[in-house]
C-alpha cells in the first residue's frame, strides 16, 4: 500500500537536573559545592532516505519520545547528554507542524537532517551559583522540559518525469513498457489507485526516474475523485507528458481532455504550467485514432511539443523516451521554498504579556505565563534557598506588585501550574 500522508507526534528528551552537592574531602579545605549540571535532553531528528517510497511504517508507530539528560552528579560530575532520535523518511517529505499548518522543512536529499523537537536544555548545579554573600548554596535547577509537538509528513514524490491524464488513456500501460516496473492494468477507470514509479534507462546513459500519477480528473483539484490526492507530487517532477486517449470510441473529446487536466494542473499549482511539457496522444493503434490525432492537432496550432504513441504495439515509445531526456537535460531544477536558519521571514507580532493574573474566588488566585511557568519548571523547589530565589525572581518580574494591584491579601493562596503558595 502506498501512504502519503501521516500525522506523528514527537516529544523530545527532558534536560537533567542540576545537582545541590558540596566536598567533604580530607585534604580540600574548604570544599564548598560541587554540584555538576544535568545532561541535555535527546532531541527528534527526521532523516530522508533515498531507499524508502511510502510512509508506510507510519500506519502502526505515531508517538515518538526521546530520552531525558542525566542529572547532575557529585563532584562537579556533568550528566551525559541523551542520545537523539532518528526517525527515517522516505527523501521528498515534506513537514508541517499540524497545529500552525506551517512548514517546518522539506528533505529533499539524502540522508538530509532535520531537527522537529530539541531536547531541553541541562539544569545548572550549585557549583554555579556560589559567590561572597553565599558561599555554600543550595540552589540548583531543573532540566529544560522537552518539546511536544504534532507533525503532519507529507510526501511528494521526487520523479524526473511525471505522467499526467484522465484514467485509462494508457499512463501505466506506457510506464510498463517504458520501465521495468509492473503495475496493474485492467479495461475500467481508477484501475491505478496509488503513484507508481520506474526508472527508464537509455542507450546512452541518460537514465531518468518517471512517475504514473493516477487519479486526475475534471474537478480534481477540488477533491473531485483521486485526483486530491496525487496532485502534491506533480509540483516535483521537472517535465510533464500528457497522455491524451485517441480512440474515436471513448466518447470523449480528446481537445476538451488536453484543456481539462490543464486546468486542473493549474488551480492546484499553477508553475506547472510553467514546466516543460510533450503531449502524447495514445493509443493510435485503435481504427480511426489517426483521424481524430489529425483534428486534434489543428486544434493544438503548431507551437506544441507532441509525440504520437502506440504502448501496445510500442509505436514511437523508444523515440518518445530519447526526446524526453533531451527536454529533461534542458529543464530548470525545482527549487523549494524552504525557510534556513541562514535566511528566515519575519513577521511582526506585538509583544505578548509576561504573565496574567486570573482570580479564582475569593482569596484565590492564578499566574499564568510561558516565561514564569518554565522558570517553575527550571526551580528546584527541594531546598529552601531554591524557594527564596523563585521568590525573589518573581518579584523581579513584577509578578508582587501586580498581585497586590490584583487585590491579593496576605495568607491568599496563589497558583502557577500545579504549584500553590500562600501571598505573604
Amino acid at each position: 500500500m502506498f501512504v502519503d500522508n501521516v500525522k506523528i507526534t514527537v516529544r523530545s528528551g527532558k534536560g537533567g537536573d542540576g545537582a545541590v552537592a558540596f566536598r567533604h574531602e580530607k585534604y580540600v579545605p574548604l570544599g564548598g559545592p560541587s554540584g555538576g549540571d544535568g545532561g541535555r535532553g535527546g532531541d527528534i531528528i527526521l532523516k530522508a532516505n533515498e531507499g524508502m517510497n511510502t510512509l508506510m511504517d507510519f500506519r502502526y508507530k505515531r508517538i515518538f519520545k526521546a530520552q531525558p539528560g542525566q542529572n547532575g552528579q557529585i563532584k562537579g560530575m556533568y550528566g551525559h547528554k541523551a542520545d537523539p532520535v532518528y526517525i527515517v523518511v522516505p527523501t521528498g517529505t515534506s513537514v508541517y507542524d499540524e497545529d500552525s499548518g506551517k512548514l517546518v522543512g522539506d528533505l529533499t536529499e539524502n540522508n538530509q537532517e532535520l531537527v522537529v523537537a530539541k531536547g531541553g536544555n541541562g539544569g545548572r548545579g550549585n557549583i554555579h551559583f556560589a559567590n561572597s554573600k553565599n558561599q555554600a548554596p543550595e540552589i540548583a535547577e531543573n532540566g529544560e522540559p522537552g518539546q511536544e509537538k504534532h507533525l503532519k509528513l507529507e510526501l511528494k514524490l521526487i520523479a524526473d518525469v511525471g505522467l499526467v491524464g484522465f484514467p485509462s488513456v494508457g499512463k501505466s500501460t506506457l510506464l510498463s513498457v517504458a520501465t521495468s516496473a509492473k503495475p496493474k492494468i485492467a479495461a475500467y477507470h481508477f484501475t491505478t489507485l496509488s503513484p507508481n514509479l520506474g526508472m527508464v534507462k537509455l542507450e546512452n546513459g541518460q537514465d531518468f526516474v518517471i512517475a504514473d500519477l493516477p487519479g486526475l480528473i475534471e474537478g480534481a483539484s477540488n477533491g473531485v475523485g483521486l485526483g486530491i490526492q496525487f496532485l502534491r507530487h506533480v509540483e516535483r517532477t521537472r517535465v510533464i507528458l500528457h497522455l491524451v486517449d485517441m480512440d474515436p470510441n471513448n466518447g470523449r473529446e480528446p481537445y476538451e481532455d488536453y484543456l481539462a487536466i490543464r486546468q486542473e494542473l493549474g488551480n492546484y499549482d499553477e508553475n506547472a504550467l510553467k514546466r516543460p511539457e510533450i503531449i502524447v496522444p495514445t493509443k493510435l493503434d485503435i481504427p480511426g485514432s489517426e483521424e481524430r490525432l489529425a483534428d486534434f492537432k489543428e486544434k493544438l496550432g503548431s507551437d506544441v511539443d507532441i509525440f504520437p504513441i502506440s504502448s501496445i504495439q510500442h509505436t514511437g515509445v523508444k523515440q518518445l523516451m530519447n526526446h524526453t531526456s533531451e527536454v529533461l537535460s534542458k529543464a530548470e531544477p525545482i527549487h523549494f521554498d524552504v525557510q534556513t536558519d541562514d535566511a528566515k521571514e519575519y513577521n511582526f507580532e506585538p509583544e505578548q504579556k509576561a504573565f496574567t493574573i486570573e482570580k479564582d474566588g475569593d482569596h484565590s488566585f492564578v499566574v499564568k505565563g510561558a516565561k514564569v511557568e518554565l522558570l517553575l519548571q527550571r526551580t528546584n523547589l527541594d531546598h529552601q534557598d531554591g524557594i527564596m530565589r523563585f521568590a525573589r525572581q518573581l518579584k523581579s518580574m513584577g509578578i508582587e506588585d501586580a498581585l497586590i494591584d490584583a487585590g491579593a491579601e496576605s495568607g491568599d493562596s496563589v497558583t502557577i501550574l500545579d504549584f500553590n503558595f500562600e501571598f505573604i
